[in-house]
């Protein structure tokens, strides 16, 4: 199986992911860590030869779950994947999620991939508002062309109506 989540920062495209890869016991990929290379002193941005060979080599294996908010360089995945799952999260239940999410790293209690300063948190809105403005229709438009294997979810209920129908699959 092949899965590839997307949705803007807060929509619960990590947390999705996560329990997809457990559920189903396949690899996880973040288009994040494709683009960035994580270092304790601060994330590096990779080359972009890099990013791509990273994100070819785990577009070829046989069962993935990719998440992220990338569009363009991972048209693979889109091809590739046998479900699209497009996470459209109310913009007021994500921005609850972005301050609850910071909080949490703030006290250790949730894992991060990079440092959660008060800038990046600044820039999650940011990042929410420009995803809602401009890559949502953008996201719309590419998935015209894949019918019904892009799924559309707007509450938790239908994420986890789906995830049910997932595991009665997977048996």
């Amino acid at each position: 199986m092949k899965i590839y989540i997307v949705g803007s920062v807060g929509s619960g495209k990590t947390t999705l992911a996560r329990k997809v890869a457990t559920k189903l016991q396949i690899p996880h990929f973040e288009t994040d860590n494709f683009v960035w290379n994580h270092k304790p002193a601060g994330d590096i941005r990779n080359e972009i030869d890099v990013r791509n060979q990273l994100f070819n080599d785990a577009v070829k294996l046989e069962e993935w779950v990719i998440e992220g908010v990338h569009i363009d360089w991972t048209d693979e995945a889109l091809l590739s994947a046998n479900q699209i799952i497009f996470l459209d999260i109310p913009v007021n239940k994500r921005t609850w999620r972005i301050i609850r999410r910071y909080l949490r790293q703030l006290l250790k209690i949730e894992k991060v991939n990079y440092k959660p300063t008060f800038t990046i948190f600044r820039k999650m809105f940011q990042w929410n508002t420009y995803f809602e403005e401009q890559m949502k229709p953008l996201f719309l438009k590419k998935f015209e062309v894949f019918g019904t294997k892009v799924r559309y979810f707007n509450t938790n209920e239908e994420v986890e109506n789906w995830l049910r129908q997932l595991s009665e699959l997977n048996k």
